[in-house]
């Protein structure tokens, strides 16, 4: 696996949704390779506990940013808290998904999901993208899902918010690559995080086990370390994407996320 050129992509990296799984391990990739890092989320003492081991560790800096992405001050936070440094990667991860019938959510809690799943993203790639821009180098890294390849019933939303990532990243790739500035979408599939205990996900009701969150992160940080414009994270996932039909999948998911949904209504 090719490793991040802290010359192009340093001194400094941004992570939203640092505190835990994905973005934690981001983070931790990233101060492994000799970048500072510049943790996000909503629970501080927790980001200054993970920075301080980072510190401690891979001899690098942190800062500790509490921001709260579904809410729409966290950007004028966030541009304060880096306006001193000189960022060269920024990873836009930061999300939620839930499984639920979309008639039967709140509009209010539909739109808050936008905000955190389409919003910050899209303030992100156009606030430090324009910042990488002028510095001539650098990368943006944006965090989509396997989910966003086609709809998904009972997580409507969410796969949408991510098809909305994809292509948004897919475009940038090409618009700011004259621009001096990489920029990658990673799709993940089912990773080892507490976010399958919180969507209620057994082992059995996933075709395979889920990755593992280094292997995961690696694969996204090889992918935008070579310039790639997209990456599937996961051998079997690229093969299941490739070879299953989109009806297909969208009749698997919505099984799946129907029998969830099911379970959580008996409990």
């Amino acid at each position: 696996m090719k490793r991040i050129d802290k010359s192009v992509f340093g001194p400094w990296a941004i992570v939203t949704g640092a505190s835990s799984g994905i973005g934690k391990e981001f983070a931790r990739q990233l101060a492994a390779d000799g970048l500072n890092v510049v943790l996000v989320a909503r629970r501080v003492s927790i980001l200054e506990e993970i920075g301080r081991d980072f510190a401690g560790q891979f001899g690098v800096r942190y800062r500790a940013v509490q921001a709260d992405l579904a809410h729409e001050d966290f950007l004028e936070k966030l541009a304060a808290a880096a306006a001193d440094l000189d960022v060269g990667l920024v990873v836009s991860n930061a999300g939620v998904s839930a499984n639920r019938e979309f008639l039967a959510a709140k509009p209010a809690t539909l739109l808050e999901s936008v905000q955190l799943n389409v919003v910050a993203h899209l303030r992100l790639a156009h606030h430090f993208g324009n910042r990488l821009a002028t510095r001539g180098r650098g990368g943006l890294l944006l965090v989509s899902s396997l989910m966003g390849l086609q709809g998904v019933p009972y997580m409507a939303d969410y796969a949408a918010a991510k098809a909305f990532i994809l292509s948004l990243g897919e475009a940038l790739h090409s618009e700011l690559y004259r621009r001096g500035v990489r920029v990658t979408v990673l799709l993940p599939g089912p990773v080892d995080t507490p976010m399958l205990d919180e969507l209620g996900l057994m082992p059995a009701d996933l075709p395979m086990r889920p990755m593992s969150t280094e292997r995961c992160v690696a694969e996204g940080l090889a992918a935008l370390a070579s310039g790639t414009a997209t990456r599937v994270a996961g051998r079997m996932n690229r093969v299941m994407t490739t070879l299953m039909p989109r009806s297909l999948t969208v009749k698997m998911l919505g099984d799946m996320n129907a029998k969830i949904l099911a379970r959580g209504e008996t409990r």
